[in-house]
């Protein structure tokens, strides 16, 4: 299955038999040589022929040892503390001495970040990680890379999760024998926090993010799913989104790292390889671009890169390690070829986000209906009711390689596209407190405003009628509001929050405000208070109201006939008539519905 010069290679079949039981009656795909497995910077990974991987003892243990055996070249360091009380560990990795930010900038170096573990059952980013460090240290791989970059390497980003340690934790994958849990102890899914940033693994995260501004970040992942050849998705962005100068690089990243692996034997894929229906293979795929709450939509949204590896989970974890460790291998060469360039296009894609008032922005993105049929490298497989769940269910023959040919969506374009405020957002006083920390905590710039600005002119966005989702999600009630900015004239007070659009990130800056964006902090439900109604009027009170309102207005009055007459639903509902007076009236709560953000075309 795969070609290699030294390690052996023995396949492994999955087959109906449960995970673990695999990994008893195979042999390892990949062992490491005996001298290595003796080696202080070895993981149990490999000294286990790839059946175990070790507890977060071994993360703290090995990062103090990498940088005890290469003090000129590794720093291990700490940049956050876990609600479990762990700390969160990253190994900085340099030739060149710059193990600080400042350093980094100073000596122009590119800035690479690789996450493990943000789903901690899916571990393999840690111990390929580990190995593809060592190997680079010694010379054996990417030769040179480390002169040319800094690496950040944070083996395990969801640390209380790798320490909720058990069997079966992930029962779609295949090795190794024991492993983390896929959320926090808190039970936050990281890969879902970027934007809210509830997490404080994110939050320590997002601070390590601002202070290195890496030019890249790789986030390794293990698929769900079902089986087939393949053996591992890379998707990078920006390249179908963010700023076009930058989708050149980001074009360059991905396609230089599935030419590396192909010739690793790896089968790459440059999409996600899920079902359109699930479970069925027929339905074929559909390509996308990430909501920023998911790493590789979030950094487009900051102009830097960001690549997701999937491995594919029915793969053992043999396997899956040795390609993860490819791929960390393809984008240490590829940073260290490419960066400095990559770093100007950035820079320049930054330059056009400062420039983006008045302009329409893309926020989300969606495949077309343009369909194409590509061969997929699957197994024969029969989809027949089972007698269990009384479902259409699929089963694969993994013994009978089979090419699939199946439907693939691909062509992506802008969905969701606003026109960026010609100034920026204007945060009133009283929801100052709420804003303030996530702007800080992305790094979006903003100014106080110290005096007062009655009559204002804005926009403002209201919806009456919005819909508040039915179930929690990640511990929020989400919100979807339907309506569109309109100018007005406000009062704002003195300490509101002026978040201007000309700043580099100007797209996270809308991602958060924008009240329509997919993961903005309104569609978290951070705002819901401003859509609930708090004050009320009594029927026999709203009674007396409209007979004096009729009697005052013929305009009204002509008005509510009309709408009796052309409305029958309005006509046979009491409690909305009844409201057709109150809206119009003084105590009517002129804020409800208001969203708490406004718009300027001129800086205050």
């Amino acid at each position: 299955m795969r070609d290699r010069p030294s390690p052996s290679v023995i396949a492994m079949r999955t087959t109906a038999l449960p995970a673990f039981a695999l990994l008893a009656l195979a042999l390892p795909l990949w062992a490491p040589a005996p001298a290595r497995a003796a080696d202080a910077l070895a993981t149990e990974a490999e000294r286990s022929g790839f059946v175990r991987t070790g507890r977060y003892a071994e993360v703290i243990a090995l990062c103090e040892a990498f940088a005890q055996r290469h003090p000129d070249a590794v720093r291990c360091i700490d940049f956050g503390v876990t609600p479990e009380g762990r700390p969160m560990k990253a190994l900085v990795a340099s030739r060149r001495g710059a193990f600080t930010p400042e350093q980094a900038k100073a000596a122009g170096l590119p800035v690479l970040l690789v996450q493990g573990g943000i789903h901690a059952g899916e571990i393999d980013g840690k111990d390929a990680g580990f190995l593809a460090l060592r190997e680079v240290l010694d010379g054996q791989l990417a030769k040179g890379a480390l002169d040319k970059l800094v690496l950040v390497f944070v083996p395990v980003f969801n640390v209380d999760g790798h320490e909720r340690f058990g069997r079966w934790n992930r029962p779609n994958q295949v090795g190794p024998e024991a492993m983390g849990w896929r959320v926090t102890a808190q039970n936050f899914n990281l890969n879902r926090d970027y934007v809210k940033a509830d997490a404080p693994e994110m939050q320590a995260m997002l601070a390590l993010e601002n202070a290195w501004d890496p030019i890249a970040t790789i986030d390794l992942h293990v698929t769900d799913g079902a089986k087939f050849r393949h053996d591992v998705s890379i998707q990078v962005e920006p390249l179908h989104a963010g700023d076009e100068g930058l989708r050149a690089a980001g074009l360059q990243l991905r396609d230089g790292t599935l030419e590396r692996l192909r010739k690793r034997g790896s089968l790459p894929v440059p999409f996600y390889p899920s079902f359109v229906e699930s479970d069925d293979p027929t339905s074929g795929f559909t390509d996308g671009v990430s909501a920023p709450r998911f790493s590789t939509g979030y950094f487009l949204m900051r102009n830097r890169l960001a690549m997701l590896v999937e491995t594919h989970s029915w793969k053992d974890y043999a396997t899956r390690v040795k390609i993860t460790h490819d791929a960390v291998v393809a984008v240490l060469d590829l940073v260290a070829r490419h960066g400095a360039e990559w770093r100007r296009l950035a820079d320049a894609a930054d330059a056009r986000a400062s420039a983006l008032a008045g302009t329409p922005v893309a926020l989300t993105w969606k495949a077309t209906d343009k369909v194409r049929t590509i061969d997929f490298l699957g197994y024969a497989y029969t989809r027949t009711p089972s007698d269990v769940s009384g479902a259409l269910m699929t089963r694969y023959d993994d013994r009978t390689p089979q090419v699939w040919k199946v439907p693939l969506r691909d062509e992506i374009v802008p969905s969701l596209v606003v026109t960026a405020p010609g100034a920026g957002y204007v945060v009133p006083a009283a929801w100052s407190p709420l804003v303030e920390p996530k702007l800080r905590q992305h790094g979006v710039a903003f100014l106080r405003l110290e005096t007062a600005h009655p009559g204002l002119a804005v926009q403002a966005f209201r919806d009456e009628t919005p819909t508040f989702a039915a179930a929690s999600m990640e511990s929020h009630q989400r919100l979807t509001v339907d309506g569109a900015w309109t100018p007005e004239t406000r009062d704002v007070g003195p300490g509101a929050l002026f978040v201007p659009i000309a700043q580099p990130r100007a797209r996270l800056a809308m991602s958060l405000l924008e009240p329509q964006a997919p993961d903005s902090l309104l569609a978290w439900g951070e705002f819901n208070n401003a859509f609930e109604q708090k004050e009320y009027m009594e029927d026999y009170v709203a009674e007396d109201v409209a007979r004096d309102m009729l009697a005052r207005d013929p305009a009204l009055k002509a008005a509510f006939e009309r709408k009796l007459k052309d409305d029958p639903k309005f006509a046979a509902d009491p409690a909305a008539r009844l409201a057709f007076f109150y809206r119009r009236h003084s105590a009517w709560d002129e804020r409800f519905g208001l969203y708490p953000v406004l718009r300027v075309d001129s800086a205050p």
